[in-house]
């Protein structure tokens, strides 16, 4: 099994509050791995200090077999690394196909971005039905997909997805992760999911890291990680 993604002794920091405390995680290719813990135990920081962005780092890691921890957030995207932030982070003004096509706009090749458009159009049809809306007008669901559909423009082998069930409807839900299940298998895209969902986070996942106050405190198979008993009394409420 290839190595795609190897974190360690991860530290970050907001000025002279540090955050994460040498943390170690992996990512395999082609894998799922989900990344567990309460409000403000590190989980979006972890992305963040990943992909170089808003945070101070310290710590290696490992991308591909390259280094990237002193490389800018462009460079690091530009490797092959997407990252879909909480938030979202939409264009608002733009239209949805605008939007997409600026997750591409590095690319020559526009045969293969109008193929690319069309698969993305067929994995999330709310999106087709809405290519000339503004994003700023459509539900959180459909901002939710078009940041996972523009992020996927880019052709990453490796995607960070923050909080992608966050505010929205159980049904809604339901729908994105099983469109990232299809992608997943169809795409080979690897994924590093930070989820507050945790049982669906699971349900997707073959690897969970749980993090509380910025130290890996658990690691495991999903399945392993669902029936540990502190686990699911924390995080599944069973």
């Amino acid at each position: 099994m290839t190595r795609l993604l190897e974190v360690r002794g991860l530290h970050a920091s907001y000025g002279a509050t540090e955050v994460l405390h040498g943390i170690d995680l992996d990512v395999d290719e082609g894998k799922v791995v989900t990344l567990l813990g309460a409000n403000g135990a590190g989980k979006t920081t972890t992305l963040r200090a990943l992909c170089h962005f808003q945070v101070k780092t310290g710590g290696s890691i490992t991308f591909r077999g390259d280094r990237i921890d002193g490389k800018s957030t462009e460079e690091i995207a530009a490797m092959g690394i997407g990252h879909v932030p909480d938030g979202r982070g939409t264009f608002q003004a733009m239209t949805v196909e605008e939007n997409l096509r600026l997750g591409c706009h590095a690319r020559k090749d526009k045969a293969a971005v109008t193929s690319d458009l069309d698969r993305m159009y067929d994995y999330f049809p709310r999106l087709k039905e809405r290519h000339a809306q503004q994003a700023g007008t459509l539900s959180g669901g459909e901002q939710q997909m078009l940041a996972i559909a523009r992020a996927l423009m880019g052709r990453p082998s490796l995607l960070f997805l923050d909080e992608p069930s966050f505010g929205l409807a159980p049904l809604v839900v339901k729908d994105i992760f099983a469109i990232m299940k299809r992608i997943r298998t169809e795409q080979k895209v690897s994924i590093l999911l930070v989820e507050q969902n945790a049982r669906i986070a699971l349900q997707l996942a073959d690897t969970a890291y749980l993090l509380e106050t910025g130290r890996i405190v658990k690691h495991g198979p999903s399945e392993e990680m669902r029936n540990d008993d502190a686990v699911r009394r924390a995080y599944l409420g069973e």
